[in-house]
């Protein structure tokens, strides 16, 4: 073979090399694969594994099929009295149901999550927070926001997304203004002193009562005594 043949059949398996590499992916357990062609979403979705496509013609995006936790983070939310404060972290555990990858991939893209889960945390709790004022979000209403949350997620997603499950939420204590914050800890400590004190009186009479009883027993021994001797 000469010497340009050598050269050209060295191109070649280079080139095939790299088409064969570019051809072969590999989805992970736990995620399948979804597939466009000249930016259409195709109907395969693959399973965990390797797997070969058209390169340069074909492209690939993962969805995860397993429960996984979507965070949602620094949420601003304005109260019904009109006190701005955020949410640090709203924790979203979730799961998609992988016969369900396609429809919702299709309606919604690869990143489903952005339009179903992140813009209707925002949306929620805008709304939660625009009906309540600071005092209810605060402190009266906070122990119901995660069940709240989470409800309102999944009836949403009951019509828009079947196949999606929420399956719990975790909102963290929002942040409000400093000074605010520092009135509500000196109101908290107030409260532990008034119920330090009450606790306290509860005990001196209960002390108080228990002697009440002693002295009436005593008086009461005493009258007995006295009592048996007269009859003596």
């Amino acid at each position: 073979m000469s010497q340009s043949g050598i050269i050209g059949a060295g191109i070649l398996a280079v080139g095939l090399g790299l088409l064969i590499n570019l051809s072969i992916h590999k989805i992970d357990e736990g995620h399948v694969g979804v597939y466009y062609r000249g930016g259409a979403l195709l109907s395969t979705v693959s399973d965990p594994g390797f797997h070969f496509m058209m390169p340069f013609l074909t492209s690939y995006r993962t969805v995860q099929t397993t429960l996984q936790t979507d965070q949602v983070k620094n949420v601003p939310c304005g109260t019904s009295g009109g006190v701005m404060i955020y949410f640090d972290r709203i924790e979203v555990v979730n799961k998609l149901d992988i016969n369900a990858v396609y429809d919702i991939v299709r309606n919604y893209t690869a990143d489903y999550d952005k339009t179903l889960i992140y813009n209707k945390v925002h949306h929620e709790l805008n709304q939660f927070c625009s009906m309540n004022n600071l005092q209810e979000v605060y402190i009266d209403l906070f122990d119901q926001i995660d069940e709240n949350l989470r409800v309102a997620l999944q009836k949403d997603l009951i019509t828009m997304a079947p196949g999606l499950t929420v399956q719990a939420v975790r909102v963290t204590k929002p942040k409000i203004p400093e000074q605010i914050r520092k009135n509500y800890e000196a109101m908290e400590a107030e409260k532990t002193k008034l119920l330090i004190s009450i606790q306290k009186q509860k005990v001196v009479e209960k002390e108080a009562e228990t002697e009440r009883k002693k002295a009436i027993i005593g008086e009461q021994a005493i009258y007995n005594a006295t009592k048996n001797r007269c009859c003596f």
